[in-house]
């Protein structure tokens, strides 16, 4: 697969952002996109070495739009200039949680793992009501050496515990957030060569698997809420 063309294809996105420019390049589109699910199913693969539960999935229904909802931002640019897809067992819904990938030029790429969506009320109770139960898994995890050497918990959070919990409880600080989720940042020149950039992102998402098993089995019984 050739990463580079994904990189091009999207730098010239970002330099021409707008509907004319898109459509008079729609084929350049299609060769870069082939090539991002081609890197989706040779991620698919990988992964399923130690996550069989994902490899029923095709990267066609993994993958997120170019197009944005410019209807409440300040920004009217019409795409975003990145390629993205979340690889999980139920796929690219947020839960249950899974692999993500975002490749966006300029060092802005990175892989990610964990719940990043906060407005699912009930994930967030569910989450934090297993971490109150479960603290002593939840530090084995997350101060794990090899994954503390790669990866920070990150989440938008209260300023405060929230009511129900004690303000002195040992995992206080991360009863606080509303979501839980870890990024590693991705730089242009880590995508340049596909078979080495797959075999670090294959061996990135291998040490994040524990912290995405204890989200998912806090998350067991969740639906997603009806459109």
């Amino acid at each position: 697969m050739n990463t580079q063309s994904i990189l091009d294809y999207l730098s010239a996105l970002s330099l021409h952002n707008n509907r004319e420019w898109y459509h008079a390049n729609k084929d350049e589109y299609k060769k870069a996109n082939a090539q991002f699910e081609a890197l989706i199913q040779t991620l698919i693969l990988e992964i399923g070495k130690f996550d069989n539960s994902i490899l029923h999935n095709n990267p066609k229904d993994l993958t997120f739009k170019l197009v944005r909802d410019t209807r409440f931002s300040h920004d009217k640019s019409p795409y975003n200039p990145a390629f993205r897809a979340h690889i999980s067992a139920g796929g690219k819904l947020p839960v249950p949680v899974g692999y993500y990938i975002m490749i966006k030029p300029g060092n802005q790429s990175f892989l990610g793992g964990g719940l990043f969506a906060d407005m699912f009320k009930d994930a967030t109770s569910m989450i934090r009501s297993y971490i109150a139960q479960n603290g002593r898994e939840w530090d084995r995890i997350i101060h794990e050496p090899v994954f503390e050497q790669s990866f920070k918990v990150q989440g938008t959070a209260l300023k405060n515990v929230p009511a129900g919990y004690e303000k002195e409880h040992p995992q206080a600080e991360y009863l606080k957030y509303k979501s839980w989720y870890l990024e590693y940042p991705i730089k242009d020149e880590e995508l340049r060569d596909a078979d080495i950039f797959t075999a670090k992102a294959a061996e990135l998402f291998r040490i994040m698997k524990p912290f995405n098993d204890y989200l998912n089995k806090a998350l067991e019984g969740f639906s997603m809420p009806a459109r």
